[in-house]
């Protein structure tokens, strides 16, 4: 398994490009099981979830080319609708296949999804939201199986507003027969992404970018070719980079209306930021403030966000309390964080953090995506040499990232072996 070997101290500077958003393109990709044809999807990044994905509707029988940042995918020849544990295992975004071949075909055998070492995420909303819409859903050995002769409208109201259920009974409600209603969808850029793909193909949906949707179902979709929307939490995460190691760096090719939580947070703690069309440019402040956060739905403050706000936090100059609403125990970067010196205590799904002067690099080990964000964060500005351990979690959903916080002046390289 590869690492990283980081040797902190060195601040950010210069001009970073961001990526096609990770969950839009796995979102989008599933979408393509609901009318055969070609499509080609630009600004796909190139991460493991795509491959994960990739390989997942390959066994379907799609046929898959990618070209750089270009993704060429085929479904004239779909001829299985079955999700096997081997691939879904690896990633939970993969259940979205679930309401496309339900919807389309009639049947879906979709495995109980992996993909994160923390706390359960439960897919019950969407198992629900495929049996409101008419599907007769059993769970046998592991394995989600749906069949319908056709799904029909129904009116469904979220307890809580989730990105996937919602993304998944869109796809699934636009092949419905009648209108059905989603109350308390998910607002977040890539569910407005998928909006307008869909929609793109003939579908009809109302209430885009609200949280209310009304779908009207029809026979038949087209296919059609789609940009990929910039990542956000890739944007949020090189912001985070450039003030924690008390830098000034331009982000480019990103949405900014899609991080003002990040940005005014990041200006509280006493950044400066500059905004443009398609750009951020940030500066660290000298000294930096110790700033609350409470993470929250779209357009709160993001939760793929708070391991690396906690990292920076770590060394704010004061005390501050993080607060994690959206999941309770995604927290397992905390002690890692702490092996680098930082003085942190959990609380239920609170973090209180103390800042303190110094960082001190240690080797620590990767537990998730996000978490692997946030120890890359802590290594860079930590004095001395940090090991990140298992940053294939990384390799998930952030491309090329030692490259590009090389070519900002990072000292950071990626090392091949066998250690875990």
């Amino acid at each position: 398994m590869d690492k990283f070997i980081i040797h902190g101290g060195k601040k950010l500077k210069g001009t970073v490009t961001v990526g096609g958003s990770k969950n839009a393109t796995l979102a989008l990709m599933s979408a393509t099981l609901l009318a055969s044809g070609k499509y080609r999807f630009a600004n796909t990044p190139e991460l493991r979830d795509v491959t994960t994905m990739s390989k997942l509707l390959q066994t379907m029988g799609v046929d898959i080319a990618k070209h750089e940042h270009e993704l060429d995918i085929n479904t004239f020849r779909v001829n299985k609708f079955e999700a096997p544990y081997e691939h879904v295992k690896k990633m939970r975004a993969s259940i979205y296949v679930l309401g496309p071949l339900v919807a389309r075909y009639g049947y879906a055998k979709v495995s109980l999804p992996g993909g994160c070492a923390w706390g359960p995420r439960p897919v019950n909303f969407h198992i629900e939201g495929i049996r409101k819409l008419g599907a007769q859903v059993d769970i046998e050995q592991g394995y989600i199986i749906a069949k319908a002769k056709r799904l029909k409208a129904a009116r469904l109201a979220f307890d809580v507003s989730s990105v996937g259920a919602t993304g998944n009974i869109m796809m699934a409600a636009v092949l419905a027969k009648g209108t059905t209603v989603i109350q308390n969808a998910a607002t977040e850029p890539e569910i407005v992404a998928l909006s307008e793909f869909l929609s793109k193909m003939g579908a009809r949906i109302q209430g885009i970018g609200t949280t209310r949707l009304e779908i009207e179902g029809i026979d038949a979709l087209q296919p059609v070719n789609e940009r990929m929307i910039p990542d956000r939490i890739e944007t949020g995460t090189f912001l985070t980079a450039a003030v924690i190691t008390g830098g000034a760096v331009k982000i480019e090719n990103c949405e900014p209306n899609y991080v003002t939580a990040v940005t005014t947070k990041l200006q509280e703690a006493g950044a400066k930021v500059e905004v443009g069309q398609n750009w951020v440019h940030i500066k660290a402040p000298r000294k930096i403030k110790p700033i609350d956060v409470m993470t929250a739905v779209y357009p709160g403050f993001p939760t793929d966000m708070q391991a690396q706000w906690i990292a920076l936090m770590s060394i704010a100059q004061g005390s501050s309390v993080i607060t994690d609403t959206i999941y309770f125990d995604r927290f397992k970067h905390v002690p890692e964080l702490v092996r680098l010196g930082a003085n942190i205590e959990v609380q239920r799904n609170m973090a209180v953090v103390k800042g303190v002067r110094k960082l001190t690099g240690a080797k620590v080990m990767s537990t998730d995506l996000r978490a692997s964000a946030s120890l890359v964060l802590a290594g860079l500005v930590a004095e001395g040499t940090t090991e990140v351990l298992r940053v294939y979690h990384l390799d998930r959903g952030y491309e090329n990232v030692e490259k590009k916080l090389r070519e900002l002046g990072a000292d950071i390289r990626r090392q091949s072996g066998s250690e875990y």
